[in-house]
Parts: C-alpha cells; sequence; structure tokens
C-alpha cells in the first residue's frame, strides 16, 4: 500500500468518523407537550383503523 492509498484510507475514515460526530452531538430528545402527544395518539388510533378497515376490503 502506498502513501497515496492510505491517505486516501485515512481521509475516508476521516470523513466517516466525523459524520458519526456529527449525527451523534446533533441529536436531541424531543420534548412534546401532553397536548402533542394526545394528537399523536388519536392519528395513531385513525390510522390503524384506516389500516383495518383496508385489511377487511
Amino acid at each position: 500500500m502506498n502513501i497515496e492509498q492510505l491517505l486516501i484510507l485515512v481521509l475516508a475514515l476521516g470523513v466517516i468518523w466525523g459524520g458519526i460526530l456529527l449525527l451523534k452531538q446533533s441529536a436531541k430528545k424531543f420534548n412534546l407537550t401532553d397536548e402533542q402527544k394526545r394528537k399523536i395518539k388519536e392519528r395513531q388510533a385513525a390510522w390503524e383503523k384506516e389500516e383495518k378497515e383496508e385489511d377487511k376490503e
């Protein structure tokens, strides 16, 4: 393995590692209000009801 290939390999690994660290650093949890959680549950229930009706047809 010559120096050019080694340099490209190190550069590629650095880009991958940097991307992973950036994703980890920018990830954050969602703090949803009770109202938002209720709306999500309502939409989920409606979607599941729709799916069951489509499966019966």
